[in-house]
């Protein structure tokens, strides 16, 4: 049996049956978790039982953080207790991974043996009790929902860090989200380096924001920020393969008809590669400053609904009126059409009540935020959605923006961290900007797969800087490309 990478591994057998022995052997010092080192951590030594209440709470705290990284990890304790191996298996099961038992059936003698060899021997009726214990287990681990329960022969140990493996199972496509772009040199010439290289190391897709100035969550108001749809068409003239798209326009800075227009023609000069990204807007300093009306949310979520109608009619055949619930055109007027029969778009957003249901209706793609238990959610909703209206949901593809930093060890993301944190906190800035080794990213983005993502979205806040979109590369190797273009 290959244990594939996204494991739990829990360790079962007796004192002296060389659990840890073939622990070492098998995987790496960091993969393994001992209750014995535990317990030293928190006690008076290996062996002092009196802090072993305290070592198994550890433990605990221990493997929901591995997992929650991604992290193959291995329990090296006895194993022997029911309770805690159901929990073991349901913990795996809350982080994606699959659980593993591996059983020492070690002869008794020789256990025993081992035993009476150590420094620090355990009480001959303990280890009775132990072997007892390990022949009920042999029988009960069986039922208790392990994937696999095997013989420490019998496995054998693929690393979890091998390219093109880590996430067996699920498949993945990656955008770059270009938010920010700080650093040394001209705006242009920065960009143009930024696209090349995320193009050849694997982006499936280049994407911009639609805002007139900074968002405070990305950065200061005075940062350099370009026109969107004007960037779309300079990404496309300086690659070959990628998809260029917004990531999402909001319906409120433009007129709709016009709007279509401008989404055509940059097809048009891409040669069929632009995704429309849109959205209802939210931000209303930016429309106060530029003297746009803000409409309150209801009448911007029925010119978001209109979009979504009138757009396709504007590139498909004719010229029919349109009368929709805010926006009239007498003529959906679009010369040239589009090169691509239908350009996707993609609604912005993940409000269960309107926005789900409109993406379901009319999109060919929905993009969240969050983690994945609150992204299963989303899409759980919105295939709620596409059955309420007759729709296939495997036709509305699920898209996921989040931040990312990414560096192959803990040393190089610790003084990546330390350039973009400026006086906050390491910690903070670490979950905020989504930091991660390589092992960890590929592990947080397996997760966003099986919540049931098919494009993840990543903005880079050093994505200006060199080397770190060639150490995203490895975790997009990671993952095969699902069916769909972009």
């Amino acid at each position: 049996m290959r244990l594939p990478p996204h494991s739990l591994v829990v360790l079962i057998g007796p004192s002296g049956a060389g659990k840890s022995t073939w622990a070492t052997a098998q995987f790496r010092p960091d993969q393994v978790v001992s209750s014995d080192a535990l317990r030293a951590l928190v006690g008076a030594g290996e062996h002092d039982q009196r802090a072993g209440t305290d070592a198994f709470e550890l433990l605990g705290t221990v493997l929901e953080r591995r997992l929650r990284r991604g992290l193959l990890t291995v329990v090296d304790t006895l194993g022997l207790d029911a309770e805690r191996r159901q929990g073991y298996v349901a913990l795996a099961r809350r982080n994606g991974f699959e659980a593993h038992a591996v059983v020492f059936g070690t002869p008794a003698d020789v256990c025993r043996a081992r035993n009476r060899g150590r420094p620090e021997p355990v009480p001959a009726k303990v280890l009775t009790n132990q072997l007892a214990a390990t022949e009920r287990a042999v029988h009960e681990v069986r039922r208790e929902g392990f994937d696999g329960v095997h013989a420490p022969e019998d496995v054998e140990v693929v690393a979890s860090t091998m390219r093109g493996g880590a996430a067996a199972g699920t498949a993945l496509r990656f955008g770059l989200h270009l938010s920010s772009l700080r650093g040394e040199g001209p705006f242009a010439d920065r960009l143009a380096e930024v696209a090349r290289t995320a193009e050849a190391v694997g982006f499936s897709s280049l994407w911009v924001m639609d805002h007139v100035v900074q968002i405070p969550q990305v950065g200061r108001e005075w940062e350099d920020i370009p026109e969107s749809w004007t960037t779309v068409g300079w990404l496309a003239a300086r690659t070959q393969r990628a998809r260029v798209g917004v990531l999402v326009t909001a319906v409120t800075l433009r007129n709709l008809a016009h709007l279509a227009k401008i989404v055509a023609t940059a097809d048009v000069l891409s040669g069929g590669r632009v995704v429309c990204g849109l959205g209802a807007g939210w931000w209303e300093h930016e429309h106060r400053l530029y003297g746009w009306r803000f409409p309150p949310a209801a009448e911007r979520l029925d010119l978001l609904e209109d979009a979504l109608q009138l757009l396709p009619l504007m590139w498909g055949p004719g010229a029919p009126a349109f009368d929709g619930k805010t926006v009239k055109v007498p003529e959906a007027v679009c010369y040239p059409r589009p090169v691509q029969e239908r350009v996707p778009l993609v609604v912005g957003g993940g409000g269960e009540r309107r926005t789900l249901r409109l993406a379901a209706r009319y999109a060919d793609a929905c993009n969240l935020f969050g983690e994945p238990d609150a992204v299963r959610h989303k899409v759980d909703v919105l295939h709620g959605h596409c059955a309420d209206v007759g729709r296939d949901p495997t036709e509305v593809t699920v898209s996921h923006l989040s931040t990312a930093v990414v560096r192959p060890t803990r040393r190089e993301l610790g003084a990546a961290v330390d350039a973009l944190r400026g006086r906050a906190p390491s910690e903070a800035v670490v979950d905020r900007l989504g930091a991660g080794t390589v092992e960890e990213q590929v592990g947080r983005y397996r997760r966003l797969a099986q919540a049931g993502v098919q494009t993840a979205m990543v903005a880079m806040p050093d994505v200006a800087t060199p080397g770190a979109l060639e150490a995203f590369s490895e975790v997009i190797a990671a993952f095969p490309a699902p069916p769909r273009p972009w």
